[in-house]
């Protein structure tokens, strides 16, 4: 409905691809009716061969486009005039398909397919990563029957239980890891447990995480486990059947590298296990096993334990994977909707810093910059409500509103007011947007600064003196009528004025909020810094507060008048 919205579409669906591959299902879908799967699997196909790898496939006219014939009598009963298809990849992997179907004529503009096009690879990743997630649960849920069929309450199986809770719960790849290596540690009793995985080049395996239970053996150990492994023909093909592989001497001699190091221990009775950490698709690491106890080797049934524990890792790991790769896309998708330069005006010095929390979800702080007809600079700095996609779609939506209005409405109240108009209509009732607008005129200084239920901007003196220019108004998108005031000051020569998101006076170090207090203080302190160092040590005082990780997103825009 949201992509509906956006693009004034009526008509559009998702379809994704069964595991295996055959079957295409429509997900979702609005303003449809007919065989419209079967255009979808058209362009299914489409994506597959004439138009590998492009991110989206464009059909103006249905009709007539050669690409189509096979399903022509399917467009004429869905009525499907045109197309425009978006595979659903993760990696170069095919899952399914975002389809809009336009009117004849409707051709989406750069923007418009710019957007539509992250929101596809943002979906992808979410659908997998909900796949992965059930894949996870129905482990869980085989483990719990298993518990319950067999009344047992062994420590074994009690542990493979947790097991499986800590990893489904984990979205860190370096926590997952020490979560493993630790397991296997304490679960089997051993001297030793390191996991490693491809190199870039899946050329050798790299120690990614390594535990030791006594810290006397550690040097040595970390010595010979740490050392990369090549990632032989021979060790490939030892692997590719996905069971424990024992290393004895003969075996650790001819695939070398860390494993030659283990010989001598080996012949004198010592046990080493590798075990592969594997989807379906690929070996994601290997786990290796080492008792150095020759009255404590490792058996049958710890191998198949281990086994089993590696089945569980490798989704784990899959999901880590995933949240990596969904995070850094939040990151490029929040940063894309943020200015990129700055207007140009003589006796003006902008900085700006923006960083997201630790959340995976787009977050709603946005900004921009812009010079009005008179030579006045106009600067907004909101919030919206929420993460995630529709927060991304509401943060374009006031980037937009604030390109189009200000110039038209350039005094604040004017402004605030006729933003709210257009934001009452378009997000939901329960959302609204906090923003502050002003304007800079560089010649005099005079400053109007209007607020719609944001934090109050600091006015910052070379010599370290903090004010809070309070003016007040109703958050945007709650009261079609409201109306705004705005404040008039002064900005001189070498004075600064900060604007901020609530994600920096709100950062909590346990209950503890950053608060007021502490901002104007590090303001103070720091008056005399450039706009853009001064912006930086507001947020890496809030990190340092939270002890590393921000619990909100933070932007900070400092405007310096020179």
């Amino acid at each position: 409905d949201r992509i509906a919205e956006l693009l004034g579409a009526e008509r559009l669906a998702v379809y994704l691809l069964e595991p295996d591959q055959d079957r295409l299902l429509e997900a979702a879908g609005r303003g449809l009716a007919g065989p419209h799967t079967r255009v979808a699997e058209r362009l299914i196909e489409l994506a597959r061969g004439p138009l590998r790898g492009r991110e989206a496939m464009l059909i103006d006219d249905a009709g007539t486009d050669l690409r189509l014939a096979s399903v022509r009598e399917q467009l004429a009963e869905t009525g499907i005039e045109a197309a425009v298809g978006l595979p659903l990849r993760v990696r170069e992997d095919l899952i399914g398909l975002l389809a809009v179907y336009p009117p004849s004529g409707r051709t989406l503009t750069p923007d418009e397919l710019a957007l539509v096009t992250a929101l596809a690879a943002q979906l992808a990743v979410a659908v997998q990563n909900a796949r992965l997630h059930e894949q996870l649960k129905r482990r869980d849920a085989e483990r719990r029957e298993a518990l319950e069929a067999e009344q047992q309450t062994s420590r074994t199986l009690r542990s493979l239980y947790e097991i499986s809770r800590t990893f489904a719960q984990s979205l860190s790849l370096e926590t997952t890891l020490e979560a493993l290596v630790r397991t296997f540690t304490e679960l089997l009793g051993l001297d030793a447990v390191g996991i490693r995985m491809p190199d870039e080049r899946g050329e050798a395996l790299l120690t990614q995480a390594l535990h030791v239970r006594d810290e006397r053996m550690t040097e040595a150990v970390t010595t010979i486990l740490q050392r990369p492994q090549p990632l032989s023909p021979r060790l490939r093909g030892l692997l590719a059947g996905g069971r424990p592989l024992l290393l004895d001497p003969r075996i650790a001699t001819e695939l070398g590298g860390a494993y030659g190091l283990l010989v001598p221990f080996l012949e004198r009775g010592s046990t080493t296990a590798i075990i592969p950490v594997s989807t379906p698709a690929e070996v994601l690491g290997t786990v290796t096993l080492v008792s150095l106890d020759p009255g404590r080797p490792l058996g049958e049934a710890d191998l198949e334990l281990a086994l089993s524990v590696a089945g569980q890792a490798a989704l784990a790991l899959e999901n880590a994977r995933l949240y990596q790769q969904q995070q850094r896309f939040a990151e490029t998708m929040q940063r894309s909707l943020l200015p990129r330069v700055y207007p140009k005006i003589e006796g003006i010095e902008l900085g700006d810093v923006y960083e997201s929390s630790a959340r995976l979800d787009v977050g709603g702080d946005v900004y921009d910059f812009l010079r009005l007809d008179d030579g006045r600079l106009a600067v907004t700095l909101g919030d919206v409500t929420g993460h995630g996609i529709d927060a991304a779609a509401d943060m374009a939506m006031a980037k937009f509103v604030f390109r189009s209005l200000a110039r038209e409405h350039p005094e604040p109240g004017d402004f605030l007011a006729a933003a709210n108009h257009v934001v009452v209509g378009e997000v939901a009732s329960t959302k609204f947007i906090t923003m502050l607008y002003l304007t800079v005129d560089p010649a005099t200084g005079a400053v109007a600064c209007g607020c719609a239920g944001h934090p109050w901007p600091r006015l910052v003196s070379p010599g370290g003196d903090v004010a809070a220019l309070e003016v007040n108004g109703l958050a945007l998108g709650i009261d079609p009528d409201q109306s705004y005031d705005a404040l008039r000051e002064q900005l001189p020569v070498g004075w600064a004025l900060v604007l901020y998101t609530d994600g920096v006076i709100e950062a909590r170090r346990g209950g503890e909020p950053y608060g007021d207090e502490r901002l104007d203080a590090l303001l103070a302190a720091h008056a005399a810094l450039p706009a853009a160092e001064l912006a930086r040590a507001v947020v890496d005082d809030c990190r340092a507060f939270t002890g590393g990780d921000l619990t909100d997103d933070c932007a900070v825009v400092v405007i310096r008048r020179t």
